[in-house]
């Protein structure tokens, strides 16, 4: 395609369509490379579109990453959510092997984001707190739809303890990613075990 012709068509895109598209590079960039190793100019180049723009859109790299894990974190979620009618027992090991093999194939940007928090940068706590709340909500709308658990709707220790079980597996993901053992199927079960055992 001749150079015009590409120009035109980048100018087609929508603020939001480069938006998407920006955060889609970025995605893939700190999956595949340790955030110290991703460069803004890179994100650009492969973009086609100028180091100015992308900060118009992204004011820093830390701000470009909190939207990325943000956009990520939605994903997630949309990948895990529960299908209306399915007792959650059948469902959870599904959800948490979604959950591991999305880390696992992300693993810098898993990590990197977790540091991050851990580290107390803004930008990515305020992520962090809206993914975790987010995840929370679903968990617990979940188990309100089941006959099996829905009588635990609304009582305070439950809404705790889902919370203290997300904290769990993020950091059981963590040192998995880190070792590289046990198998996934092996966590994926440890994780499913530990939540029921939680609100049994």
């Amino acid at each position: 395609m001749p150079a015009n012709q590409g120009e035109r068509a980048r100018r087609r895109l929508s603020t939001e369509e480069r938006r998407e598209q920006l955060l889609s590079v970025g995605a893939r960039l700190f999956s595949e490379s340790p955030y110290d190793d991703v460069w803004i100019e890179q994100v650009a180049e492969i973009a086609g579109v100028s180091r100015g723009l992308l900060y118009h859109y992204f004011p820093t790299k830390r701000d470009f990453f909190a939207a990325v894990v943000e956009r990520e974190s939605e994903r997630m979620l949309r990948l895990t959510a529960a299908v209306p009618g399915v007792p959650v027992r059948e469902q959870l090991a599904a959800g948490i092997d979604t959950y591991l093999a999305y880390a696992h194939a992300h693993a810098h940007g898993f990590r990197a984001f977790h540091r991050a928090d851990a580290a107390g940068d803004q930008a990515v706590r305020r992520v962090y707190r809206r993914a975790l709340a987010a995840q929370e909500q679903q968990i617990l709308a979940a188990l309100a739809a089941d006959p099996e658990f829905g009588s635990c709707e609304g009582a305070p220790q439950v809404r705790l303890a889902v919370r203290g079980w997300l904290a769990f597996t993020t950091a059981v993901c963590l040192e998995w990613l880190r070792e590289g053992e046990p198998t996934r199927e092996q966590v994926r079960d440890l994780c499913a075990r530990a939540l029921l055992g939680v609100i049994a």
